[in-house]
């Protein structure tokens, strides 16, 4: 707000992205899903010699405020089919950008997937395999791994859990 030009131009003021995750999830919205991003050029030399090497991206995201979302992607063993009924998606159904479902394959989800696709107006697109009686520990699918060095060790030397 210090700059008027940055603030006009509305680069200034802009959220860093993990502010922007950190506050959804402050608001119910558990596991937030990118679905599409893209950079956004600033193309002004008198802009960039102020932002200095400060990068802006533009992002769309789906926010689910479902009961039992977890706050990481759970392996529970469960699987979607998708039937290839919702409108304009015949071939494949993208929940996000991690997330394109072809029809008719069976595909595995974590916990909170499944839920989005359970428990919401998707339900009547999908088969669903599995529930929620079997915790295989954090889905390796998701992005998060277990931090321990250890872990990686016992991993690797074929260990388990």
């Amino acid at each position: 707000r210090e700059d008027a030009v940055l603030w006009g131009e509305c680069i200034s003021g802009a959220l860093y992205w993990n502010d922007f995750e950190n506050l959804a999830k402050k608001c119910g919205f558990l596991d937030p899903r990118l679905m599409k991003d893209s950079v956004i050029t600033v193309e002004n030399r008198k802009l960039e010699s102020k932002l200095g090497c400060i990068k802006f991206f533009s992002a769309t995201y789906r926010l689910w405020k479902l009961d039992g979302l977890e706050s990481h992607c759970e392996d529970y063993g469960q699987a979607v089919i998708y039937k290839g009924t919702c409108p304009l998606s015949p071939d494949k159904f993208e929940l996000d950008g991690h997330h394109a479902i072809q029809t008719g394959k069976v595909f595995p989800v974590c916990g909170n997937t499944w839920k989005m696709l359970h428990d919401t107006r998707f339900k009547k697109h999908f088969e669903f395999i599995g529930n929620f009686d079997t915790h295989y520990g954090i889905d390796q699918g998701c992005g998060t791994v277990i931090p321990y060095s250890s872990a990686k060790e016992a991993a690797a030397a074929g260990g388990c859990c």
